[in-house]
């Protein structure tokens, strides 16, 4: 970088550091998400940018960033250090948890806007090799914009931020399988070239093969994290211990996220991923909250330098040159990917306000377009050209992500809005102190709301659907609306004085959700939940439940019950043996319970039904 200007071998960083101090603190100052600023930031000081008046104006080389190239290579280092600090909120159990959306949703989404992508490039005139890389490539989403857009916005642990997050984890997966398709495709492309336009299944065998360095990877990447990890940073910590300096944990942390990205790029698989399987492991062990403090500001520069590698890499002229086809295929890969990502979101489930802030924050192509796109330019597939358009709308729709966002906030505004109105007194809960807190006020709620007030219990309800809240409030009913899963609103319901919670909720997701929330905030409540099967309820078991109900199990008890007593087997017999085999599966699901709290929490039910 020590350019004819004299401006030293630092002078990008000077620039870009000058940038995250001047720029964006502006944006802040005008409440622009800081995102944008550093985009901004790239086209401004960028080749395309003040750069263009350095033949007039020499002094402003000092303020352009000369070597895109080296700008780039550090922002793969900031998407690496983001899936790190991902991994590290996870564990190899809440991914488990987790699979049914990573696995369902997201590689649905995947899968079905591959689809579309490709059958519209198709239409517009490319290759089916060429239509399938580019539908791959723009399929994807960006992770190291969203998640810094969803945590600006405080949406991260919400139900939207979730479901968006399980996406984005599914396409960072997703990339090293599609980097070997490409592979793949161009290999068999050029068998098909080979052979005058005819499929060579011969060329298949050798194209499949390149799949097996990958998975040897991986598998070692793992097997040596398990091994290595937890030593080296009791080590290290024993180091600290005797002073010698938080620097060590530092510079330990950058070890492990720079070498297991490069490990995995050794291996062929994308360096974020292997940055991502490095926090896994991480997050299993003692050493998880000490690393994350130590990794904080280095990923929030690393990032910061990628947001300016995307600005720098918006060609103006080529924009200029050709805005109707650049900004309407940029719009219309995302609407597509909208209206698909919206679609599936409801198909699995999701509520209508989660389904829209998901599809319009993921509906933008992501950072991986670049890489995908670029290995197909490599690989001799399709027209560079047309390729370099997809590029270009790619790098516009990234720019509208903190717009989507802003879109989803009003949009999700004006759907609650749409609920009936709940009076003041339905918000706020009030006299909270030592009642039993029911989620969800269904029919099942209800019921059980009733059956305490028979027995003298005093209950507090919570449901998010306000139309349920309105007719359990005219009913007399002590319910409140609110989302049991958010930490503040269990508190302001009184949580640390309650005397148990009952979860009724026919949600499994959603009922894990609020468990495990409130078990980190009373490890001694009585907490009973409803499960949907014998594997939900078990689950349940391992998130700390002192009870779980399954649906399936209590109905076959019932009608076995009732058909027993239909055939006049005397009802005390009948009774016997139903509660018999009751605890029977009972202590079957609690054997999924963690062994510290089998015996405890029993005796704390027996003591507050005594009470």
């Amino acid at each position: 970088m020590a350019g004819g200007h004299g401006g030293g071998e630092y002078k990008d960083l000077v620039v870009f550091l000058a940038a995250a101090g001047v720029v964006v603190p502006l944006f802040n100052r005008f409440k622009i998400s800081p995102v944008l600023g550093f985009l901004a930031a790239g086209v401004l000081l960028g080749p395309q940018g003040l750069a263009r008046l350095t033949d007039t104006l020499p002094w402003l080389n000092w303020l352009t960033i000369s070597d895109a190239a080296q700008i780039r290579s550090l922002s793969e280092l900031g998407v690496a250090f983001l899936l790190f600090m991902i991994g590290l909120e996870l564990s190899w159990a809440r991914l488990k948890a987790m699979r049914r959306l990573v696995f369902g949703l997201g590689l649905a989404q995947v899968a079905t806007c591959t689809v579309a992508l490709g059958a519209i490039f198709m239409l517009m005139g490319q290759s089916l090799v060429a239509s399938a890389v580019l539908g791959m490539g723009l399929a994807l989403s960006s992770t190291a914009v969203v998640m810094p857009v969803m945590a600006e916005r405080g949406r991260v642990t919400t139900t939207s931020g979730r479901a968006t997050f399980s996406i984005l984890l599914a396409q960072d997966l997703a990339v090293a399988p599609i980097l070997i398709t490409v592979t793949v495709l161009a290999t068999l492309a050029q068998g098909a070239a080979t052979a005058g336009g005819d499929f060579d299944p011969a060329v298949l065998r050798p194209a499949l093969l390149t799949l097996v360095p990958a998975a040897i990877g991986l598998a070692l990447l793992v097997a040596l994290g398990r091994l290595v990890l937890r030593p080296m940073f009791r080590s290290v910590a024993k180091a600290k211990a005797k002073g010698q300096g938080q620097e060590m944990f530092v510079a330990a942390s950058l070890l492990v996220v720079v070498g297991s990205g490069l490990a995995a790029q050794a291996a062929g698989l994308s360096m974020s991923l292997g940055a991502l399987i490095a926090g896994l492991l991480l997050a299993e062990t003692e050493f998880r909250r000490e690393v994350e403090i130590s990794i904080e500001p280095f990923k929030g520069l690393l990032l910061g330098v990628f947001f300016v590698g995307v600005g720098i890499g918006l060609d103006v002229d080529a924009v200029a040159a050709n805005p109707w086809s650049v900004f309407g295929l940029a719009a219309l890969l995302t609407g597509v990917k909208v209206g698909l990502i919206y679609g599936a979101a409801r198909l699995w489930g999701l509520n209508n306000r989660t389904a829209i802030e998901t599809a319009l924050v993921l509906g933008p192509a992501g950072e991986f377009a670049f890489v995908i796109l670029g290995a197909g330019v490599l690989e001799g597939i399709g027209s560079a050209a047309f390729t370099q358009t997809a590029l270009l709308a790619a790098t516009i729709s990234i720019f509208t992500i903190p717009l989507m966002a802003l879109i989803a906030s009003r949009l999700t505004k004006q759907v609650e809005a749409a609920y009936p109105e709940l009076p003041p007194e339905a918000l706020v809960p009030i006299d909270t102190e030592n009642q039993v807190l029911i989620v969800g006020f269904g029919r099942v709620g209800r019921l059980v709301g009733e059956m305490l007030t028979e027995h003298g219990q005093a209950f507090l309800a919570i449901d998010a659907n306000p139309s349920t809240v309105s007719k359990g409030r005219a009913e007399g009913a002590n319910v409140f609306y609110g989302d049991a899963g958010r930490e503040e609103m269990l508190r302001l319901c009184g949580i640390d004085t309650a005397r148990a919670v009952i979860v009724t909720m026919d949600a499994p997701g959603k009922v894990d959700e609020v468990v495990t929330v409130a078990r980190a905030l009373r490890p001694d409540l009585i907490l009973i939940a409803r499960a949907r099967d014998d594997r939900h309820a078990e689950r349940l078991y391992r998130l700390g439940v002192t009870d779980a109900v399954p649906e399936t199990t209590e109905a076959s008890l019932q009608l076995a019950e009732n058909t027993l007593v239909d055939l006049g087997v005397p009802m005390g017999l009948v009774l016997a043996s139903i509660h018999e085999r009751r605890d029977r599966y009972r202590k079957l699901f609690q054997a999924a319970m963690p062994s510290g709290q089998k015996t405890r929490r029993p005796r704390a039910l027996r003591a507050s039904i005594r009470s």
